[in-house]
């Protein structure tokens, strides 16, 4: 023990007489490690956004959607399952949604319909708010976690009505009624295609911004577009669309597993379209799935981009074995001389080691602390929260020790080797 303390405090003398060129050496250390931690933090951070946002979006949410059938399609048409149009006779309608809802009412929350009367601006003198119109049925609340704060969600008699009555967001009530005017029962104007739909406001729903909006596109907070609810049916008589649909999101319930019934309800409605339709069919995507495949490829891309981040680790340990060389050439004397004195070769060679070791140890020291860094600041610029992981820290610490190891040990054994008679006529 006492050799060992010994030899760490020549290794930390050495160093300590050449800063410069011990900084260098062990530049490409800090570099790999650095990046290893900071790309797999940010990437781990990363996924668990993205799990959270998608979670927030309704984990057990099933989207089910026409599409033409793969036996009909091909070339470059199987590329865009919507290569081909469906007509009314080929989408969803609602007796078919009461009557699944009738046969699984057991295991069915929700389910939301929606069309977009497309993107436009309610406008009242100078005051303005950038919006999306879209027509929803009562379901698309829950199925999408909308937070009413004031007033009420759309109802069933508001759409059987074709009522012209909206939800809104507090960022619309900001921009439209800035003066703490109550917006319930106000009249909204909005401009969509050139064509004006007047509203009246019936509630008013918390806006909660899309994730990494507001990293990659910021907006000035009155200029940022919003979803302005209206009744499903209101939005299709405007437009003079389909009253049936192609694509529908069921909520499964809390205690049902979302994957297995997303093949249920393919089954459920196939049932109607294999019968009836030799061209399209229905085909589902369960959020749980969707999740998991995003989970899982942004840990293979951190992984793969922290190995070849890694590849620097590479490049450190040859620079390290590299100083090491020149240390033993430029301490051949020294060396010599203790071999004279009685040192045994694996004094020489462990003393080298511990030399090499030291300077990595300290590399990857400085690296975790590079590395946790660069995750605070990567995590904070994408709007994900920074969650280091200790095991990738000591997985770095005790991978810098081998680096130590595994490349000093050449120049520790030439070292050792060294004949002293030819190492003190050494020059």
């Amino acid at each position: 023990m006492v050799v060992l303390i010994e030899n760490i405090m020549l290794a930390l003398e050495g160093l300590r007489a050449n800063k410069m060129r011990a900084l260098l050496t062990m530049l490409g250390i800090i570099i790999g490690i650095s990046s290893v931690i900071g790309i797999v933090t940010v990437g781990e951070s990363l996924s668990a956004s993205v799990s959270e946002n998608m979670q927030s979006l309704g984990a057990t949410n099933i989207i089910m959607m026409v599409s033409e059938k793969r036996e009909e399609v091909s070339g470059d048409a199987m590329l865009d399952p919507y290569s081909r149009n469906p007509q009314d006779t080929d989408l969803i309608t609602d007796d078919m949604l009461e009557r699944f809802k009738t046969f699984y009412s057991d295991e069915i929350l929700a389910i939301s319909v929606a069309a977009s009367a497309g993107s436009g601006r309610a406008q009242d003198g100078r005051r303005y708010a950038n919006v999306n119109e879209y027509g929803v049925n009562p379901d698309y609340r829950l199925a999408n976690n909308i937070n009413v704060t004031r007033g009420r969600f759309l109802r069933d008699e508001d759409i059987l009505s074709k009522r012209g009555v909206a939800v809104v967001s507090d960022k619309l009530v900001n921009n439209m009624f800035p003066n703490g005017t109550d917006p319930l029962g106000q009249e909204i104007k909005i401009s969509v295609r050139n064509t004006f739909h007047t509203f009246t406001v019936i509630g008013v729903y918390e806006y909660e911004p899309q994730p990494f909006a507001a990293t990659f596109m910021p907006t000035p907070d009155k200029d940022i577009r919003t979803d302005v609810y209206v009744p499903i049916s209101t939005v299709k008589m405007l437009t003079s669309a389909s009253p049936h649909h192609r694509n529908v999101t069921v909520t499964a319930d809390t205690n049902v597993d979302p994957v297995a019934f997303a093949s249920n309800i393919k089954t459920f409605f196939n049932t109607y379209f294999y019968a009836n339709n030799p061209r399209f069919e229905v085909d589902t995507m369960s959020m749980e799935s969707i999740m998991s495949t995003v989970t899982q490829m942004l840990g293979t891309i951190s992984i793969a981009v922290a190995v070849i981040a890694g590849i620097s680790l590479i490049v450190g340990g040859i620079g390290v074995m590299n100083i090491m060389l020149v240390s033993v050439t430029e301490r051949t004397r020294e060396i010599g001389t203790r071999k004279a004195l009685g040192a045994r070769n694996s004094a020489i060679r462990v003393q080298f080691i511990v030399e090499a070791v030291i300077i990595c140890s300290i590399g990857g020291v400085l690296g975790i602390l590079l590395g946790l860094a660069m995750a605070y600041v990567g995590s904070t610029l994408i709007g994900a929260q920074t969650e280091p992981s200790p095991s990738i820290i000591s997985v770095a610490v005790l991978f810098s020790m081998m680096i130590g190891v595994f490349f000093g040990y050449y120049p520790a054994n030439k070292a050792a080797k060294l004949d002293p008679i030819e190492a003190l006529r050494y020059e």
